[in-house]
């Protein structure tokens, strides 16, 4: 504002001085044309103000720029890098009822028993949580994640039925590592108008196609709740961490027993009929463990 009255001043002092009369009507046109606007923008020039109302303007463009890149960039939608643990982490908010994840449980130190074992299997780059259940509905799963990130899911009345050491769950949890690294999940809940979502932008469109999103979180409910993986998927996740395992045989026998022990639960308690559904099944898993007889 003070700039702008400055402007003015100068604009009347020089009138003041080309002109020092005031002109009467009647007066020629010539004699009107005494007012030398290109010695004004001189004067201002000199005093550089100019440069400073051009600095201002440009400044404001800046401002104005900033602030609607920053409104459209509200409207991006992540790419396949970051969608994964915000779509899990929202279908684990959705079903904390059916999960009963939110309940007083002591610290079992599983992360720490975890971490150990990834690290001495020479992964050093994931953070992961692990979110203990009080449900049998749901015994043990790792779902989508970001790069570097991992979500697991584990039973209390599952790992409790089974009477499983620290080491049993952390080979547990291993065999659904590598589920995860093998990208099975993703594979199970992409749709292609999901997969043309991502890392687009709807700013024009205002409005989030969210019947996209609900459907990838249905499909979330069918694979951990009654579909689960298929015989070529678990195949192929036994089979290798069975080869990663064979280098250590102290861990690939607690491995091989352990799946013996789940094996023998779900043929005796009902409340785990279902799991060969999910991960078919532990019976074939021995059987692909098993080493085969050479023939003579």
């Amino acid at each position: 504002m003070k700039k702008t009255i400055l402007l003015l001043n100068l604009f009347f002092l020089h009138f003041a001085v080309a002109a020092p009369g005031i002109i009467e009507k009647g007066q020629s046109s010539k004699e009107n044309e005494v007012l030398d606007f290109k010695s004004i923008k001189k004067i201002i020039k000199n005093d550089q103000l100019e440069s400073i109302v051009n600095n201002k303007i440009n400044q404001n463009k800046k401002n104005t720029n900033r602030k609607k890149s920053a409104d459209i960039n509200r409207f991006n939608i992540p790419d396949e890098r970051k969608i994964w643990t915000f779509l899990s982490e929202l279908w684990l908010v959705k079903n904390a009822q059916l999960l009963k994840w939110d309940f007083q449980k002591p610290d079992f130190a599983l992360a720490q028993s975890f971490r150990a074992f990834l690290e001495q299997r020479g992964h050093f780059e994931y953070k992961f949580k692990i979110l203990v259940v009080n449900t049998p509905n749901v015994t043990h799963f790792a779902l989508p994640s970001n790069r570097g990130e991992l979500i697991f899911i584990l039973s209390l009345p599952f790992i409790r039925t089974l009477d499983l050491s620290k080491l049993e769950i952390s080979l547990l949890l291993y065999e659904d590592f590598q589920r995860n690294e093998l990208e099975y999940f993703k594979k199970n809940v992409k749709t292609l108008p999901f997969a043309k979502m991502l890392g687009t932008n709807f700013y024009k469109k205002k409005k989030l196609e969210t019947a996209i999103l609900k459907k990838i979180l249905t499909k979330y409910d069918q694979i951990i709740y009654d579909e689960g993986f298929d015989f070529k998927q678990q195949f192929a996740v036994t089979t290798r961490v069975d080869s990663l395992l064979k280098s250590d045989l102290r861990l690939w026998n607690t491995y091989f027993q352990l799946v013996k022990k789940i094996a023998d639960l779900v043929k005796s308690n009902l409340l785990y009929s279902k799991y060969n559904k999910i991960y078919p099944s532990p019976e074939l898993q021995l059987g692909w463990l098993t080493p085969k007889s050479k023939k003579i």
